[in-house]
């Protein structure tokens, strides 16, 4: 009986000598890295996969050495059960409990596309789909869709105008209702509630602001003359005198080809402000913050009149006259 109980007693003490060696092993297995790889890789765990196949998967790529030590950590963690699908980057230093924690997480990879101010809805569709986010026919159908346009709150019949310029950053493929909902929550974000009320007491809609903001981003490059194009286009609209916008009429020309000649500027479109009193019908462009802000804010003055001196300097006028002299000097040489 003795030497039974002692037998059994040695045993035991064998397996708990055994099983904290195992241990010992997996925590020094679970904190060094182990991946035979020299720079990061983009790791991607498809939807529905199980930890199996994404196991199998580290290891076909080298990420993980062994296969049995990892399941043993990710089952003692909980990881196997908690992992989240996406694209990941994995760099050499990262231990498998890194690489466990990240998949739990959801520390997916993302994708950055920057929109910069002053670009039109079909030029932002392009823009995402050259940076592999978004096709860009699928983006135009959507965000023309009069009644999606009616459930996001938009009171145009387009998201043109709507779609904030800004940079973004998106997981691997997302939809495009995702895209436009994140662009048109930046706008909601940045046009205020007071924004909205200044709108008001002056007489415009956020329609109008919008659009006549799109206006001064195409007009001017420069922040600091933002404000002073605004007051001309207020002092005009207050006159009832047309706009006369080149960004406008060229918005209103299909297939545009970059040059803006005579028989565009008679041509009678809804977008025309040479031939229209008034605002266009909706926005040109993806305005800022600047133009949205010059909108509401213009700077108080008297000029009815601009014309660039320089690439991105406008010369101001109170008069035709003097107008017609700036004409002279910057634009015909005289």
């Amino acid at each position: 009986m003795k030497k039974l109980l002692a037998a059994l007693l040695a045993t035991i003490i064998v397996a708990a000598v055994g099983a904290g060696v195992i241990i010992h092993d997996l925590s020094r297995y679970a904190v060094t890295p182990v991946g035979n790889i020299r720079e990061p890789v983009i790791f991607e765990i498809h939807r529905g996969q199980s930890f199996a196949s994404v196991t199998k998967s580290l290891e076909e790529k080298g990420l993980v050495d062994s296969r049995r030590k990892w399941t043993l950590v990710a089952r003692y963690t909980g990881h196997d059960e908690t992992i989240r699908f996406g694209e990941y980057q994995i760099s050499p230093e990262m231990t498998p409990l890194e690489i466990l924690n990240r998949f739990s997480r959801g520390d997916v990879l993302l994708h950055k596309v920057t929109i910069p101010e002053g670009f039109t809805m079909r030029q932002i569709a392009a823009r995402l789909e050259t940076a592999g986010l978004c096709s860009s026919e699928a983006f135009i159908t959507l965000a023309t869709d009069t009644q999606w346009i009616e459930r996001l709150g938009i009171p145009g019949e387009t998201l043109e105008g709507y779609l904030f310029p800004d940079t973004y950053f998106f997981e691997k493929n997302p939809s495009e209702k995702d895209v436009i909902r994140t662009m048109v929550g930046k706008f909601n974000n940045t046009f205020t509630q007071d924004w909205e009320d200044r709108a008001a007491e002056m007489g415009f809609s956020v329609h109008e602001i919008v659009t006549l903001a799109s206006i001064i981003e195409k007009e001017t490059g420069l922040d600091a003359e933002r404000s002073r194009v605004a007051s001309v286009f207020h002092n005009r609209l207050k006159r009832n005198m047309r706009l006369d916008s080149d960004p406008t009429v060229i918005y209103g020309i299909e297939d545009f080809d970059g040059r803006i000649r005579t028989r565009h500027l008679r041509e009678k479109t809804a977008y025309n402000t040479y031939m229209q009193r008034g605002l266009p019908p909706g926005p040109i462009a993806s305005p800022g913050f600047s133009s949205l802000y010059a909108a509401l804010y213009p700077e108080d003055t008297d000029y009815l009149f601009f014309v660039a001196k320089s690439e991105i300097e406008h010369h101001f006028s109170k008069t035709y006259e003097e107008h017609r002299r700036a004409v002279q000097k910057y634009i015909l040489g005289k």
